[in-house]
């Protein structure tokens, strides 16, 4: 018999994302994280408050267009860097499917570049010989 998986409750909003070529979808601190061209886009969170929602991947210079935008916006209490959409906003289907076309458009004020990950270094035992 076969394993049950769980389905993420956020999937219906990636799936747009998922027929443009350069998508990518991963796991990431408990979150789903969809990349477009290279670029972190949005977290898809179905955890706990203050982790059940979205998180859009932008820099603070563009926080106060995106929220003037929508409304529903702001930033993460634990992550202020990025803006959170949380499911229990009043407007949240409304809001998180224009936060999915924005960087289906690529907005952009969204979206990172991820910093690349430093392979470790081998600690030097001295020559060989």
């Amino acid at each position: 018999m076969g394993r049950i998986r769980r389905v993420h409750a956020f999937a219906w909003l990636w799936e747009p994302m998922a027929g443009e070529p350069s998508f990518l979808l991963r796991s990431m601190f408990g979150t789903k994280a969809a990349y477009l061209d290279g670029k972190l886009m949005i977290c898809f969170s179905d955890g706990k408050e203050p982790w059940r929602g979205l998180l859009v991947a932008t820099e603070r210079q563009h926080h106060a267009s995106l929220t003037a935008e929508i409304g529903d916006l702001r930033p993460h209490s634990v992550l202020p860097k990025w803006l959170y959409l949380p499911d229990a906003a009043d407007s949240f289907e409304r809001s998180a499917e224009r936060v999915v076309e924005l960087a289906l458009h690529r907005d952009p004020r969204i979206g990172v570049v991820p910093k690349p990950h430093k392979t470790p270094r081998r600690k030097s035992r001295g020559p060989r010989i």
